[in-house]
Formats: C-alpha cells, structure tokens, sequence
C-alpha cells in the first residue's frame, strides 16, 4: 500500500501533487533544489543550465481562468493574461492558503532515483538526496515517486553546418536575458514556436530580427473576438462535440479560414501571440525559410539567400532529460513512450508517474492537476490501470494518431489535444461532469457547462475531488473576466427600434450562434444519413 510519496519538483506541477497526495491521505515530501516555489514561472537574472526559467517579459498565453487550480479561482482584480510575476503570486497564494510549504524541502537536490531492493514485491523506490544548505546527504525509501520537473530545462542545440565557424554569439531562448549589448544587432532566431516568437517581439524592439522556420505556424490572436479571450472562446464541450462529428479536414478548414483573418497561413501548429503579426508587416521581424548553413558572420538560407548577422538565438525546443533516474532507461532518442502520458508500462508496479510531460494548446495547470488526482487515485488502489500488454498497444495507437496529426514535429510524443486529454482523464477517476443529468436538473449550469469555455472547476463538480465552491467559480467566471477591464462607467448606449433589430444581424447574440451551429451539426448529419 502506498503511503509515502516523493514529489521531485515544486514548480505548477510539483504543487498540485502535493495537495493530491495530502487529499487522497498520502505523505508527499516535495524535494525543491532551489530556496523557493514556482519552478519555471519564477524569473532569475542568473542562467543556471539546471533550471528552467521564463524570460523577464513572459506574460502567460492562456487566461487566468483557464488556467486556475479547480479549487482555487483567481482573483477578480488579476488582469486575464498573467505576466509572470503576477502569475507567480498566484502560485505562491495556492501554496498558502493549502499549506503547501510544510511538505517541501528547500535547498534540496535530488541525486539518484532507483528501485529499492525489495521493488518487485512493493514498487518502492530508493530517493538520494543532497541538502545544499546544510550540507548532508540523504538516503530514503518511498512508497511511489512523482516527478514534476517538466521538460524546460534541457536545452536542443542543433549542429548547423558551419555553425563552429560562425564568429558571431550563438546562444538559446533558455539563456536570453535584456541587455544594451544587444542593441543595434542583426540576430538571427532559429525556430517559431512559444519562445520564438516571444523572442522575436523581445529583440523587434531594438534590433532588425530574422526568424527562420521550417514550416511556419498559425498566429492565434490572445483577444479573438469582442474582448473574449482566446482559450474562453475556443476550448468548449460544444466545440469538442463538433469536432467529433465534423470530418477533421472541416474543423481544419475553419481554424484556417478565422486565422487567415489575421496573416495568410497554411494548416500548421499554431501559438497565440498579438504582437508579432505587427512586427513582421513592420519589417522589424522578417520571416525566413529553412537555415542551410553558417559561415564566419552570415547565414544562408535554403532558399538560397544569404544573410549578415551578429547574433543566433535557438528557439530550438528543450530534451527529456533524466539524470537522476537510474541511467535514464526509459528516455529512447529523447522521446518517453508513457501511458496517458503519465504512466511506464513496462515497470511491475505503477509507483512512477511523470507530470506535465506534455505540450498542448491549453494550460498546463488543470493538465498536471488532473494527472495528479489520476496518479494518487492509481497510488490508493481505486483506480486500476489497464493490463501492460493493453497500455502498450494504447501507446502504440497514441503514437501513430499523434504522427498523423503532427507529421512535421520532432516531439510529437509530448503533443496532446487539450480538451480529449481532459476528458479522458477525468473519465478515468469518474469526475467528468454529466452535462445531460446537469441540464435536467440545474439547467443554468448545464448550459455554462456545455456552451460556456471548458473551465477546471469542472471536474470539481462531481465525483472524486467534489467542491462545494465550484458551481459559483463557474458562474462568476465570466464576472472575473470582465472585472478588469471595467476601468470606469461608460454612460449606456440608447438604441432606436430599428437599430436594435439591424443589430442582431451585425452583432449576433451567442444564442443565434449557437442555433445557427446546431442547425449546421444536423444538416451534416441529415447529408450522411442520406
């Protein structure tokens, strides 16, 4: 039986374990290698290759909603896209008012993981650690380990042709830190993701930027339509449905009809970012194809262009990375094959869980909460876990699903569909909200639950992990989103009857939307039927 249970990392991830340990009456003891929480949002002037880090002006690209523990709703006065000190404040308020902090150990690095001798008969592991502060060693033996140290601290560097030639710095988006010496240069960012074009607003500001992709990338814009954020207006049960019945090559073709609104694009992954579209029809960001090579201060394109640059930046992306996990046996050319991307199948005991070990077109936090009631739910005894021959054959299918949908990514094994993932695992622990029992019996409810955004107090409302608080976080949702943006009265507009009939039409209210969808979903049946 599973009682103690060692948490690695207290950055989002390592947080929530502990309180789904502390909720399911497990023992987590939090090893944290540095002096305090927050792990990847907390900002250091100092690079520490060991460390992941946000840079000084990252601002989150999911909603405060979207992305707030089920249990813990942010604060209405908190603007709805977090920079990363307010986000961080955020973290440190879920961590006080849990009581998180008696559980970690600071200061405390984690040397060795193996499995304890008597593993095959309990699943236990066998913990080496080092308390930089006082300067001892420990060694311990836990009941099950999780691991919450993420997959943002291992820097890629690929070994362009020429690059050992190029007299220029050469340095990645983990490293990039504001500085005057930077000013006036022509630097070249390798890769268009997250970090990319972050770095690409960044540097725009003071420098003529090249930004060099493979394959280019949607632009979703943070505030799409009428104020709403992005991840509100997009990540539904109702759009989940649709998505199911409509043929991908649909829902494809209508994601790149809204975002051609913004820039001309071809179907690709995509980020949200508002600034950069500006700054590439300003010429401070000029897109560039493929690099296909270096030379001593210059870098030639495979379009066969040739640029000068003073500068390389590598948004080239982070390694799984293990070390203190027996010689890394699970880790094969940097890809983890793990059930529900959580789970080894191939070890005799599910007592190994790794969180957050995902990328995906949401937050991370209700995504690591989730795992995290998945995994003590699976620690207790209450949740049993497929056969290994079963979770192998699931991966597999995972694997080959992911390799269609994401042809062109190198790590394809981390990339998930955000709104499934949820589902699937709050299916497996029974806290899935019944959207049908809901509109029978709390109708104002069931409709926010099925039309409104997909919101993590959700999976609070039944089920495993109920909270009483979570109708309410839901239906003042939308109040905590409008409420800092209400920075003083505007006199009320009047309209004429005619005006407020051609109003309709122009500016529809979300119900003629939502009938207008619906009326579509059943003609696409009715056409298949037939």
């Amino acid at each position: 039986m599973v009682k103690r249970v060692a948490v690695i990392g207290a950055g989002t991830s390592g947080l929530t374990a502990i309180k789904a340990c502390l909720d399911e009456g497990l023992e987590p003891v939090c090893l944290e290698r540095t002096d305090d929480i927050g792990g990847l949002w907390r900002y250091r002037e100092k690079v520490d290759d060991a460390e992941g880090c946000v840079t000084k002006t990252t601002c989150s690209n999911t909603s405060k909603e979207m992305s707030a523990y089920s249990d813990f709703p942010p604060a209405k006065e908190l603007p709805n896209f977090l920079p990363h000190a307010s986000f961080l404040s955020y973290i440190r308020d879920y961590a006080d008012h849990f009581r998180l902090h008696h559980h970690i150990r600071y200061n405390t690095e984690v040397k060795k993981v193996t499995r304890a001798d008597d593993f095959a008969d309990t699943g236990r592991w066998r913990v080496q650690s080092f308390d930089h502060k006082n300067g001892t060693a420990r060694d311990e033996v836990f009941d099950a380990v999780m691991v919450c140290t993420g997959h943002h601290t291992y820097k890629i560097m690929p070994p362009f042709p020429g690059l050992k030639d190029f007299q220029g710095q050469v340095i990645h988006t983990h490293e990039l830190r504001p500085s005057k010496d930077l000013e006036g240069k022509k630097i070249l960012i390798v890769g268009l993701g997250f970090s990319g074009g972050d770095a690409a607003v960044e540097l725009s500001r003071y420098n003529q930027v090249y930004l060099s992709t493979r394959r280019g990338t949607w632009l979703i814009p943070l505030i799409p339509d009428k104020g709403m954020p992005w991840d509100l207006a997009f990540n539904t049960r109702y759009d989940l449905l649709l998505s199911k019945l409509l043929p991908l090559a649909c829902t494809a073709a209508t994601w790149a009809a809204y975002m051609g609104q913004r820039l001309d694009h071809d179907l690709m992954a995509g980020f949200a970012n508002d600034e950069l579209p500006f700054r590439i029809v300003s010429g401070t960001v000029k897109v560039k194809d493929d690099v296909k090579r270096f030379t001593s201060n210059a870098v030639e394109f495979k379009d066969g262009t040739l640029e000068n640059i003073d500068m390389v930046v590598m948004a080239t992306g982070y390694s799984v990375h293990f070390p203190f996990i027996e010689n890394e046996p699970y880790v094969e050319d940097g890809h983890m094959r793990l059930y529900k991307n959580m789970f080894l199948p191939d070890l005799d005991h599910p007592t190994m869980v790794f969180l957050a070990l995902i990328e995906s077109n949401g937050s991370v936090i209700p995504l690591a909460e989730l795992q995290s009631r998945v995994a003590t739910s699976v620690f207790k005894g209450k949740t049993k876990l497929p056969s290994r021959q079963q979770m192998k054959q699931e991966v597999k299918a995972a694997e080959e699903m992911r390799a269609q949908r994401f042809p062109h990514s190198p790590r394809s094994d981390v990339l998930i569909d955000y709104l499934p993932y949820l589902e699937d695992l709050a299916e497996l622990i029974g806290c899935r909200p019944d959207v049908g029992r809901l509109m029978l019996t709390d109708p104002v409810l069931g409709l926010r639950v099925f039309f409104g955004p997909l919101l993590p107090y959700q999976y609070r409302l039944q089920g495993p992990g109920k909270w009483a608080g979570a109708r309410q976080a839901i239906l003042t949702a939308m109040d905590r989103v409008r409420f800092p943006l209400k920075t003083r009265p505007l006199p009320k507009t009047t309209w004429t009857p005619a005006g407020r009939v051609m109003g309709w039409f122009v500016y529809p209210p979300g119900t003629w939307v939502v009938f207008l969808h619906l009326m579509l979903v059943a003609m696409v049946i009715y056409i298949l039927m037939r």
